[in-house]
């Protein structure tokens, strides 16, 4: 009889408020490669920064492209309880669709990874707007999580911190800045 295999770390891929905020623990982070999606402002936000009356306007995960980001490895041990608490954040209203993908780490590994890419049939789907009407959305959504304009300041931050240029967010920053200053701290 052989010993049963033990069980595998997770892996988790971020490409967008879990870069700054992954909320779970994790033995390694990497910077990776998604191909065959790209970060897109493309959900209506009715939950984290935003509500259904006021929504915001949150990243997906969009066919098409490549997707740079950062891999967490979870340890095997704690990979149910950041499942668990992935799909309570990521799933607040089912807008995402769970996937394990393949990824390639900056360093060369090839793995599967576990993510979460925007569900087209859904309602919360924005697809790709037109970015007068991203930066009206952005501009007024609010939700249990803060502010939408926060969440991209934080996100551009973070990205550019990587060497990652997002036009997009970049336009979207510059905006906000020239039109309410700066946020603070």
């Amino acid at each position: 009889m052989t010993a049963p295999l033990p069980p595998e770390d997770l892996w988790v891929f971020g490409y967008g408020s879990l870069i700054w905020r992954p909320g779970f623990a994790f033995v390694e982070r990497a910077g990776a490669r998604l191909h065959g999606y790209h970060r897109a402002l493309c959900i209506y936000s009715h939950v984290h920064r935003g509500t259904p009356e006021v929504p915001g306007l949150v990243l997906g995960l969009d066919r098409g492209g490549i997707c740079r980001g950062v891999a967490f490895r979870v340890a095997a041990e704690q990979a149910e309880e950041t499942i668990d608490y992935l799909r309570a954040r990521e799933q607040a209203t089912a807008v995402y669709l769970e996937r394990r993908l393949a990824l390639r780490l900056d360093d060369g590994r090839r793995l599967t990874a576990l993510t979460y890419i925007a569900d087209r049939n859904h309602e919360q789907y924005a697809g790709r707007l037109p970015e007068e009407a991203v930066l009206a959305l952005v501009r007024q959504g609010k939700g249990v999580s803060g502010e939408n304009p926060d969440y991209v300041r934080r996100t551009h931050e973070h990205l550019h911190e990587m060497g990652i240029h997002d036009p997009l967010l970049a336009h979207l920053v510059a905006e906000l800045d020239r039109t309410s200053g700066p946020a603070a701290g």
